[in-house]
């Protein structure tokens, strides 16, 4: 009798795990606030229905989707390719940010701010066919670890967007990345890290040129920045390249903070999220002083616009993917 119990039990628990679309998820407020939200935004019968082709949503990548810390990882791309790159370019010995880069000053680097970055950023590009930084995007994300954990940086994604990006996709939603990272650098992976395809990549970009070589028609780029995405700048990209105001919005930085009151300003339902860092343990713990990812006007904004807050250390289960062994 006890081994028919016991044997139900288990059944019962099963049936009720492989219900559950977030198992990454701690059951809480945040996690009841998502099914709850897409419930009732997917069934005909809802006053809250929302028709299929008006289900967007908008994702930040860098400590939103993947790890952030203790450097963006375009950075860390861009840090690389400056070190390539530096025997052509002399001159760089002398010239910030570039000085920094050469002479491992991480402390410097940030402290160049958001120009500086995206120069260096601009400079991995220049010369270069959108479909040669493909390759070497892709070539350098199958060697680059990341500093801490020693795995591979598309190792570094969050489990929980993972399933939350699969669950709105099932019920019928389009996910978008609208990040201030580069779009050629986010374009090679996303499919298969988030099932994002390379159309639905919103980010920063440098200007390029369209050019005949050798007989070939390329896209090359320049070393110049043509658009930051960020900030005020999401809401304008978002309207620009997707056409509809966002219903959902998920972000974990001031410099997400307009997507998100861009996309609950308007009527109707929507859902806005901003995932906190307090887990020192698993991830790293940081908010208002982080010179990564600095979140501080918009937390104290979330609450006054019934925005979630996701505590990553209370709210998930797993922060990162289980990789089997090989």
């Amino acid at each position: 009798m006890k081994s028919i119990l016991l044997s139900l039990l288990l059944l019962f628990s099963g049936s009720i795990l492989a219900q559950d679309p977030l198992p990454a998820w701690n059951d809480g407020p945040s996690k009841k606030a998502i099914i709850r939200f897409v419930n009732e935004t997917t069934q005909p019968s809802s006053k809250q229905f929302i028709p299929p082709e008006e289900r967007i949503a908008v994702f930040d990548n860098d400590g939103t989707l993947w790890s952030e810390q203790p450097l963006y990882v375009q950075l860390a791309f861009a840090i690389d390719r400056i070190k390539t790159l530096a025997p052509q370019n002399p001159q760089w010995k002398t010239q910030q940010p570039f000085k920094a880069v050469l002479e491992n000053d991480i402390q410097a680097i940030k402290a160049s701010g958001q120009k500086g970055i995206f120069e260096l950023i601009a400079a991995t590009h220049a010369g270069m066919s959108t479909d040669a930084f493909r390759v070497i995007v892709s070539d350098w994300l199958k060697t680059a670890r990341h500093p801490s954990s020693n795995r591979p940086y598309t190792e570094m994604i969050y489990q929980p967007m993972i399933e939350l990006l699969a669950y709105l996709r099932s019920n019928g939603y389009t996910n978008y990345i609208v990040s201030g990272g580069g779009t050629e650098f986010m374009r090679p992976w996303t499919q298969k890290a988030y099932g994002i395809p390379p159309e639905r990549i919103i980010g920063s970009t440098i200007k390029s040129k369209f050019l005949e070589v050798n007989g070939q028609y390329r896209i090359i780029g320049l070393p110049e920045l043509e658009w930051i995405n960020d900030g005020p700048n999401k809401p304008l990209s978002i309207q620009h390249q997707i056409g509809r105001r966002p219903v959902i919005a998920f972000g974990n930085s001031d410099g997400d903070q307009d997507m998100l009151l861009w996309t609950t300003s308007a009527s109707g339902p929507r859902l806005a999220g901003i995932i906190h860092h307090t887990d020192g343990v698993r991830e790293v713990a940081y908010d208002r002083r982080s010179a990564i990812g600095k979140l501080n006007t918009a937390l104290d904004l979330a609450p006054k616009n019934n925005w979630l807050i996701v505590d990553m250390k209370k709210d998930w289960r797993t922060i990162f993917p289980v990789i089997q062994a090989k």
